[in-house]
């Protein structure tokens, strides 16, 4: 709503006709300090940058999120689009985690300490493959 006022080019009451938003939903709006800081920031970036296409893009995927949501919801839509908007939706909000790393997604420990150029055989020890006494070590590993 805060880019929809700030950058849409409509009129406060078209707005609030368009999204059926009150006098009293606008008096809370006001002092809503999030709102109003993002409000600012907007109107920031259109002072700096004009309307970009970046900051329209937003506005819209804002309002296709509407959308969005309602299909999501209505049991006439397929399964695999509500899979895909939900993937999309998750995908835009940075919600994804990005694990491409293998060893990062194993959840281990990988320690190296630089002790000043001195050679010295790296020894690894596997976690999976341990005694009751002791862990294994692999030597001169690589």
């Amino acid at each position: 709503m805060a880019l929809l006022l700030e950058g849409s080019g409509e009129s406060l009451d078209e707005l609030r006709a368009r999204h059926s938003i009150t006098v009293d939903d606008l008096v809370l709006f006001n002092k809503d300090k999030v709102y109003l800081k993002k409000v600012e920031s907007y109107r920031a970036e259109i002072v700096e940058k004009g309307m970009t296409f970046k900051l329209k893009a937003r506005a819209q995927a804002e309002e296709l999120l509407t959308t969005s949501w309602t299909m999501i919801h209505s049991p006439e839509t397929s399964s695999a689009v509500k899979a895909d908007l939900i993937k999309s939706t998750v995908k835009w909000g940075g919600l994804e985690t990005n694990n491409t790393n293998t060893e990062d997604a194993s959840g281990g420990v990988k320690i190296t300490i630089n002790l000043g150029g001195q050679e010295h055989p790296t020894t690894v020890i596997d976690a999976d493959d341990y005694t009751e006494d002791r862990p294994v070590a692999i030597e001169n590993a690589k």
